[in-house]
């Protein structure tokens, strides 16, 4: 039995679809549909019932299914932990980030972190949903909710504080009433800084809808409306100006978080602390 078919099956039971296996394992249905048909003619049954905009598995598939996740889980152990051993040998370490951070926490900080750590060769994942630890997405993920694998060591490293801003020459700034808010569409799932943005701007007008906070953060650069941004960086924007308000603000917790397996790896521990500090630094720190 190959193991990449079996991991062709995981990834169709996890999708829904043949196209959605593709999509999430970047190759085409024709190759997934191989796989899978390899998959069931060694075994010599049926894993899958095939529909235009469905693949439900079979009973038989259901009960491979759970047997496919155990094998799926020692493949990524012995994978881990190999890695683990190469410690000394490390060139590379993946970081997974929220965009928000992604693009103005690490990349702004990539050229002292390097400095600090010159052996290793940065790779920063910027990640709207959380990546999977265990599947080895990424050897540390810094993250603005707990992590939703129960095996991850976790601590919570920063904070990220928000405000209400706008520019100076808005409108409407006098006059909170008649404030227009920069937004998220309905399409995006919830989430607290979304939750929280809602609350705040209960009646009053929605002027955009951005789905990025990054993109939010430009846009009220553009003068459009009010957005709620994070502190650490619209505190320092010269095109912005915070605004006073009454409302509760927003304070989402920073955790950085890896697997078990390397927990023994001085190169990561070490990678660990320095994004501590960094956090610290940029006004993220918990002693902020």
């Amino acid at each position: 039995m190959n193991w990449e078919d079996l991991r062709f099956f995981l990834a169709i039971a996890k999708a829904g679809t043949i196209s959605g296996a593709a999509k999430d394992l970047k190759v085409d249905q024709a190759t997934v549909s191989r796989r899978l048909a390899s998959l069931e003619a060694v075994l010599g049954i049926q894993l899958v019932i095939r529909r235009p905009r469905e693949a439900r598995l079979t009973p038989i598939g259901e009960k491979i299914l759970k047997e496919a996740k155990d094998i799926e889980a020692k493949v990524y152990s012995v994978a881990r932990l190999s890695s683990s051993g190469k410690t000394s040998t490390r060139s590379r370490v993946a970081i997974s980030a929220p965009p928000i951070l992604a693009r103005h926490f690490f990349a702004p900080a990539l050229f002292e972190m390097t400095q600090q750590n010159p052996d290793i060769q940065l790779s920063i994942q910027s990640e709207p949903q959380f990546v999977s630890l265990s599947k080895m997405e990424a050897d540390l993920s810094l993250r603005l909710s707990p992590p939703i694998e129960e095996t991850d060591i976790i601590k919570k490293a920063g904070l990220m504080k928000f405000g209400l801003y706008t520019t100076p020459d808005y409108r409407n700034i006098k006059n909170p009433s008649s404030w227009d808010f920069i937004a998220y569409s309905h399409k995006e799932p919830s989430f607290a800084h979304k939750r929280w943005l809602y609350e705040v701007i209960g009646n009053r007008r929605v002027s955009c809808e951005v789905s990025d906070l990054s993109n939010q953060y430009e846009a009220a650069c553009s003068g459009i409306g009010v957005a709620g941004l994070p502190c650490f960086l619209a505190d320092k924007e010269p095109r912005l100006i915070k605004l006073p308000t009454e409302q509760p603000m927003l304070t989402l917790d920073i955790w950085l978080a890896k697997h078990p397996d390397l927990r023994d790896d001085s190169q990561i521990r070490k990678l660990a602390q320095t994004i501590t500090e960094f956090l610290d630094k940029k006004g993220l720190g918990l002693n902020q």
